[in-house]
């Protein structure tokens, strides 16, 4: 697994992440960390979290996602060996707790993870980042594997389902008591259950350039006819290249690198591209 240190966006990766997932032979175990463990939501967290990172020589770019939105592939599991120390966000990872690890998804993003084997589903908060294994999407905890019953087989395919954001760690056990059934329909505050429908993490800070002009104000003409076109934004920057101020317009608001990079590739404006957001 990864983990972040000093909230400093540092990952490393070990090969226990697959002997974690597939060698459990059923013997009991016995915890070797903390079973509680503190929910990390600070402004900090999630910008240091948001940010690209590498591992394996593969670069990921962490995603906005909105409530609705579905994923499938195969999900593994991670338990004893990781439990009771830190995840990706700085939490101390507690395998009795309903939590998993993503690659891209927004920390304190809530699922619904069903098991398209046996349509056994669970909530589950993401709190860590992985599994970087081929072919992977998510690394359940070990309670999570446990509901879902793929605990002796390792793997499972799923089907993910973003129910909401932000939701505290008795919110997860309470919405995972019985069988689930539908979407977590918010509480009031008052009754201490609160899963947010609203997403107020920004990140995947992605832009497509339609245009370029040596005259602010044709650059300025140009943002405004597209001020906003096809649910995105346009942004005039100025850019200094080889002693010469050149007046770039981009688009943004795009959710993720494939999302801008499809756009750009659309036809729609002429030699658009790509870029990082500043």
């Amino acid at each position: 697994m990864s983990y972040l240190k000093n909230f400093k966006f540092y990952l490393s990766y070990a090969c226990a992440l697959f002997l974690a997932g597939c060698s459990w032979n059923g013997a009991p175990f016995t915890p070797n960390g903390p079973t509680n463990a503190k929910v990390i939501n600070t402004p900090a967290m999630q910008k240091a979290t948001m940010r690209p990172y590498t591992v394996n020589g593969k670069t990921y770019y962490p995603t906005v996602v909105s409530v609705g939105d579905k994923a499938s592939g195969i999900a593994s599991w991670y338990g004893p060996d990781f439990h009771g120390k830190k995840t990706s966000n700085g939490e101390v990872y507690n395998m009795y707790n309903m939590t998993a690890a993503h690659k891209t998804l927004p920390m304190n993003t809530v699922l619904k993870v069903t098991n398209l084997k046996n349509q056994k589903s669970v909530i589950v908060r993401v709190n860590d980042r992985g599994p970087f294994v081929a072919n992977r999407v998510l690394d359940l905890s070990k309670a999570a594997a446990m509901k879902l019953d793929i605990i002796a087989s390792g793997t499972a395919p799923v089907n993910m389902e973003v129910i909401g954001f932000n939701a505290r760690t008795e919110t997860i056990a309470s919405a995972n008591a019985g069988d689930f059934i539908g979407k977590i329909t918010p509480k009031t505050q008052s009754e201490g259950i609160i899963i947010s429908s609203e997403q107020s993490i920004v990140g995947g800070e992605f832009m497509v350039q339609i245009g370029a002009f040596k005259n602010k104000d044709g650059a300025n003409r140009y943002q405004k006819e597209h001020q906003s076109i096809d649910g995105y934004s346009s942004v005039v920057k100025t850019f200094t290249i080889d002693g010469e101020i050149i007046y770039r317009v981009f688009l943004n608001g795009f959710r993720s690198e494939d999302e801008a990079r499809d756009y750009a590739r659309s036809g729609k404006f002429q030699g658009a591209f790509i870029v990082r957001g500043q």
